[in-house]
């Protein structure tokens, strides 16, 4: 069984899921990288040589895809230390708030929310075996209700109704579960990346990002090490670990 941390990161092939993966395996984790794809997950593994870095195939929206990805895990490993819920999708650029359809929100929802939750309950007995399991959900300014209601607020669009409700709900299942696993040891927060130029946002007609990859993974990666003493519960960045972004 391995010695070293071992974390788990959902969407790990490419973006801000990769430089999760990367900074991570950088301090000597032991990292699956979770991916739809095979070739595409492979490929991003082996660009990360002299790293101890596995490629396990996981699909959020297919529970028999996590279920084998855990079962991976505890075979090579027997525990699971981190769990990044990296994995996200928009789908309604250019499409107004109010012609926004029920299977739209469906599609947004099947990635964002239950996703988690499917790879989430997978992974708990893992992350129970641990001594400081942590798990990070990556979240959005724009799932911020207060960001927002405010007009004034720096979000870049308010007419991503899915995306913005799906990363709200996402929010609430963070508190929900930190409360519920805090028993158990296990901190649970959300991550803000900021505007970071994706292949989700890049071709948006708002975008304004002016953060790298890396610079969007580094709160994420500060909130799956954080130390005994650091928050649960909470909503995270996108420049520091200390920013706390209103729900």
């Amino acid at each position: 069984m391995e010695t070293n941390t071992v974390a788990l990161v959902t969407g790990g092939n490419k973006g801000i899921g990769l430089e999760i993966v990367r900074q991570l395996a950088q301090q000597g984790f032991t990292v699956y990288l979770g991916a739809r794809d095979p070739r595409r997950g492979r490929a991003a593994a082996a660009g990360l040589a002299g790293l101890d870095v596995r490629f396990v195939r996981l699909d959020v929206t297919d529970p028999e895809s996590v279920e084998a990805a855990v079962r991976t895990v505890e075979a090579e490993t027997g525990r699971l230390d981190v769990l990044v819920n990296n994995a996200g999708v928009v789908v309604e650029w250019g499409v107004r708030p109010t012609e926004i359809t029920a299977e739209q929100l469906r599609e947004a929802y099947e990635v964002n929310v239950f996703g988690v939750v499917t790879v989430t309950a997978a992974c708990l007995p893992l992350l129970r075996r641990s001594g400081a399991a942590r798990i990070v959900n990556m979240s959005s300014g724009l799932g911020s209700l207060t960001l927002l209601d405010d007009p004034a607020s720096p979000v870049p669009s308010r007419d991503l109704l899915a995306y913005s409700s799906s990363k709200a709900a996402l929010n609430a299942l963070t508190v929900l579960y930190a409360d519920a696993l805090r028993a158990d040891g296990i901190k649970v927060n959300a991550a803000s990346p900021g505007a970071v130029p994706t292949d989700q946002n890049v071709a948006a007609t708002f975008y304004r990002g002016d953060r790298t990859a890396a610079e969007g993974a580094r709160v994420p990666v500060l909130l799956a090490t954080l130390p005994a003493d650091g928050p649960t519960g909470s909503f995270r960045g996108p420049r520091s670990v200390d920013d706390v972004i209103p729900w």
